[in-house]
């Protein structure tokens, strides 16, 4: 058959170089990684076997085999699982198809340490490629099950590789490394001596479901190893796993150690889990299930098309592995398994949407994990740090869509604040320092913590020293809408409605200062609302401004425009909600206005309809708005700065 050869992506032998050249210093991880694929290989052929009555294949000897040989210094990893196809093969191991690798190749680059960067490598998950660290050249061969014929793919990591169709490869794949000299000075040891490879295989792959055996060593120097016994038949391969399901066996003998290698295994992380969750249900319905909180945010998080990493077994039978009406969406990045008794063995997505049994291990798989992160807030503060760090704005969604943990979801949640320019404070903290009189809890929207602790709308707030929370993910525009309460407090935007601080009978003064002020300024008031009407629903005199002259708010249940606008990125046709403009009243510039109005009036020549329309730009400006009309602005802006020289 003609052998075709390719080059590797761009993207993709800057990556096998980084590998091989820099980044570990523990290369024992590359028969991990090998020994996991070949297991997800096995797991699927099982599932479509049990799916597809017409895939005529012998699943009663599942395994996966390590053969070593001294003297050709060849390793090579075998499994007769699903296989690949010649197109499986050519797109995923010859390319990274993936819109993230770029960005993925900067950071990775810019990583400081080589823990950072196998973070990095686990979020990609590449792990074939770790194959080059230890090897000059890796041969597969691989023929997909149902199909007749195979596909070798060979490289030596350094710019190309070939595809050649084969006809007598066997149902499954294998990986052939030819290894590179022995060197302990970098860490590269001799991977086929049994000891070695033993010892690699239980510390990583001990709890894999399937036989990992290793085949009698066949180098004539060792008589003990020859792959014969005493009276010359075969001898029996060893299996070096136990296969013993770590969830099923009790806390006290199970080491984290074991624990975070199956999170390594199910995951393809290279970074030890943050925390580890476990939880067993007795009774009518019974499972187990074992969860993994990771320690970083993988990098597709938030790409459309993201696998959740929750495995569901039956009876420690492998089903599927991203269960999806397991875990929320807002819990997406949670990985683990989960073992249940009472399903059938063929279900499928389907049923499992409609499942009753299902949807209450949901529940309660769900509380489990906001319960354990609750608990990280107190016991681990640092950790739980890191968790917020790098999932606080995906579980933010859980405010939108489960209604039934909002309250537990808030409580687990942190916001930057004006009380610390440097952490985060959580809505319990914010409580315990409210001050005297203050009734809500006082938040304010925006692109960024610059943008809004500069915002007009803070300044009555800060002149009080009353804390506001700064909210500056895009999901936060959404979730506040539902007029959330925590503690029997409701969340209030700094930029909606009226605004009313301080005590009770500091409230009183205000209000009646603003009463006396009202009628001073009520012909003003009423003119520009009847100029500005095409834009503005109301000019009113404000109780939030103490520098500014101007600022735009929105009523209490009305829409802000940036949630307008992601409304309409998505599609969805909002009718335009017109905002209140306010007046602070103790500004030279309002008061010269309202001297001004009262004076002349609408004299032809006066120029107020101009300078009502520049305040309204103005406060729109200070807020981050964009304007109606940029280059009038500019018109009148540039007549006005004339006239001052």
């Amino acid at each position: 058959m003609p052998t075709e050869t390719f080059e590797f992506q761009v993207e993709a032998r800057q990556l096998l170089q980084m590998m091989i050249h820099s980044i570990y210093s523990n290369k024992d991880v590359f028969l991990r990684e090998l020994v996991s694929n070949a297991s997800d290989a096995l797991d699927k052929l099982r599932l479509e076997a049990l799916r597809d009555d017409a895939l005529d294949v012998d699943v009663s000897d599942l395994h996966i085999a390590i053969e070593a040989d001294r003297q050709a210094r060849t390793l090579t990893v075998r499994d007769n699982g699903i296989g690949m196809s010649h197109d499986e093969v050519v797109q995923l191991i010859g390319t990274i198809a993936n819109s993230g690798t770029a960005k993925f190749l900067r950071e990775l680059k810019e990583a400081e340490g080589s823990a950072a960067a196998e973070g990095l490598i686990g979020q990609f998950g590449v792990g074939f490629y770790a194959s080059f660290m230890v090897a000059d050249q890796v041969e597969l061969l691989t023929r997909r099950a149902g199909e007749d014929r195979g596909t070798r793919w060979t490289s030596t990591g350094e710019g190309t590789y070939t595809v050649e169709t084969v006809d007598d490869a066997p149902q499954g794949t294998s990986v052939t490394l030819r290894l590179k000299p022995e060197d302990s000075d970098d860490q590269l040891h001799d991977y086929t001596s049994p000891w070695k490879i033993r010892e690699i295989v239980k510390r990583y792959s001990d709890f894999i479901t399937w036989p990992v055996r290793m085949a009698a060593e066949t180098a004539p120097e060792d008589a003990a190893a020859t792959g014969e016994e005493a009276d010359g038949t075969p001898r029996e391969p060893e299996t070096l796993n136990s296969m013993k399901a770590l969830w099923a066996r009790s806390r006290d003998e199970v080491t984290d150690d074991e624990y975070h290698e199956l999170y390594k295994h199910i995951s393809h992380d290279w970074v030890d889990p943050l925390t580890t969750v476990r939880l067993q249900a007795e009774g009518t319905f019974e499972y187990q299930a074992l969860l993994f909180i990771p320690a970083h945010a993988p990098h597709d998080l938030f790409m459309q098309g993201y696998k959740r990493g929750i495995q569901l077994y039956v009876k420690r039978v492998f089903i599927m592995d991203d269960c999806e009406a397991l875990m929320p969406p807002y819990l997406r990045f949670v990985k683990g398994v989960v073992d249940a008794q009472d399903l059938s063995l063929n279900v499928s997505r389907e049923i499992l949407q409609q499942d009753r049994q299902i949807q209450l291990m949901h529940r309660r798989l769900a509380k489990k994990v906001l319960s354990t992160v609750k608990d990280m807030m107190s016991a681990e503060p640092e950790q739980y740090a890191t968790f917020w760090r790098e999932f606080g704005r995906v579980v933010k969604e859980g405010l939108l869509s489960d209604f039934e943990n909002r309250e537990t979801i808030l409580g687990i949640s942190s916001f930057a604040s004006t009380h610390d320019k440097d952490g985060p404070t959580t809505l319990r903290s914010y409580v315990e320092r409210m001050k005297e009189g203050q009734e809500h809890i006082y938040y304010l929207t925006g692109e960024s913590r610059q943008a809004v602790e500069n915002s007009p709308h803070m300044e009555a707030f800060r002149a009080k020293g009353i804390e506001v929370l700064l909210l500056t993910d895009p999901v936060d525009e959404v979730w506040v809408e539902a007029d959330p309460e925590f503690d029997g407090r409701k969340l209030r935007s700094v930029a909606k409605g009226e605004v009313e601080l301080g005590t009770e009978e500091e409230k009183k003064e205000a209000a009646t200062e603003r009463e006396g002020r009202q009628q001073e300024y009520a012909d003003l008031l009423g003119w520009m609302t009847e100029r500005l009407g095409e834009s503005v629903k109301e000019v009113r005199l404000s109780s939030r401004l103490t520098v500014s002259p101007a600022c735009v708010v929105s009523d209490t249940n009305g829409v802000t425009p940036a949630l307008e606008a992601m409304y309409r990125a998505m599609g969805q046709e909002v009718p335009h909600s017109k905002r209140i403009l306010e007046l602070n009243a103790g500004h030279p510039l309002v008061s010269g206005l309202n001297r001004a109005y009262a004076a002349r009036g609408e004299e032809p020549g006066a120029g107020l309809e101009e300078t009502a329309e520049l305040l309204y730009d103005l406060a729109l400006l200070a807020e981050g708005g964009e304007l109606g009309d940029p280059s009038r602005f500019v018109r009148l802006m540039a007549d006005r700065l004339e006239r001052t020289l």
